[in-house]
């Protein structure tokens, strides 16, 4: 009998122990704009901080994604709330028809002052190309824009990531027909100014875009990807970026929808859609989930952000700030941007 009340103790004080381990306060939740008054529809935000502290988001819209009137709109945190969005970049061609605004990514490398704002621009995303503008009075005004290198896309969804040695590694990758898709990573050894891409296995049989970067303790880098095949992918890496293992499954599903993914302490957390992809490819992102991870392969929810029938929730952000307090922004049915504020 003492025995198996020592039992029922054990496995009560895991139970506890496991839940105070997976424990995440919700501080705040808020809509970044009013909806409906800026621009009918909306998409794939971004997040960042600035030196001094102060959160900017950025996002594309416009009448629909795709049209020609979108582009990059941008606002920051002020005074326990967010400023009215403003336009930052467009599609506005010196020698063509205005093109539609994709993907903004927000930047600041560690201990360094200026802001980047990555974005594409292009009918499609088989033909779009890079942009980047940067900031030097955190996002209150930007340069002017600036076309990437052919070949050089900048990060098609998720944030860079500085290392170590100083390098700067940009998430990115290809959509090069409906067929077939394939990710890479751009490094960058001076300060962001030049890149050279490195391919993420591409002769696997997987299709593959829009990897996040994470490091683990042991230096290794890993890429989380979303999938055609109905599962978050990953590679590894042991050079920095360079050299990439075969991709392979996790145990986490996609419905071919965007993730993003970050490493707070000693574990990783990815905000994600729990589904399996359906007939068309917006099918799956009603709900919407925050998962841990301690070796980034297998990986257990902590967080319901959204669980609806209908509507899409999607293409989330998560970064953690100077304080420590971790945020997410995500796509609210295309007709907002929601932002939550979370701590351990």
């Amino acid at each position: 009998m003492r025995f198996i009340v020592l039992l029922l103790a054990f496995v009560c004080n895991q139970l506890v122990l496991r839940a105070q381990e997976s424990r995440i306060v919700v501080k705040q939740t808020a809509f970044l704009f009013e909806t409906g008054k800026f621009f009918a529809q909306c998409h794939a935000s971004t997040i960042e901080e600035t030196a001094d502290g102060v959160l900017l988001a950025s996002w594309f819209a416009g009448s629909h994604e795709g049209s020609a009137d979108v582009r990059i709109w941008g606002a920051r945190y002020e005074n326990g709330k967010w400023t009215d969005p403003q336009v930052w970049a467009d599609g506005n061609l010196i020698d063509a028809e205005q093109q539609p605004c994709w993907n903004p990514v927000l930047f600041r490398a560690p201990n360094e002052h200026t802001l980047y704002l990555y974005y594409k621009v292009g009918p499609n995303p088989r033909e779009w190309w890079g942009m980047v503008k940067t900031s030097g009075d955190g996002g209150r005004t930007w340069s002017a824009a600036r076309k990437l290198p052919t070949g050089i896309l900048g990060p098609i969804k998720n944030k860079p990531i500085a290392l170590a040695d100083g390098s700067v590694l940009s998430p990115s990758s290809v959509e090069i027909n409906e067929d077939r898709w394939v990710a890479h990573v751009e490094r960058s050894e001076d300060q962001q100014q030049t890149w050279k891409a490195y391919p993420i296995a591409h002769d696997s049989k997987m299709n593959v875009i829009q990897p996040s970067i994470v490091q683990h303790a042991d230096g290794r880098l890993q890429v989380l990807c979303r999938s055609k095949e109905g599962v978050v992918a990953t590679a590894w890496s042991s050079d920095g970026g360079k050299g990439w293992s075969p991709l392979e499954k996790t145990d986490l599903i996609n419905p071919n929808s965007g993730t993003d993914a970050i490493r707070v302490g000693n574990h990783f957390y990815i905000v994600y859609n729990p589904a399996l992809p359906g007939k068309d490819w917006w099918e799956g992102r009603a709900k919407l989930r925050l998962a841990r991870s301690a070796d980034g392969m297998h990986w257990t929810d902590v967080l319901q952000l959204e669980d609806q029938e209908k509507g899409e929730f999607s293409y989330p952000t998560i970064m953690q700030d100077s304080r420590g307090l971790i945020h997410i922004v995500y796509t609210h049915d295309r007709k907002n941007i929601k932002h939550v504020v979370m701590e351990e």
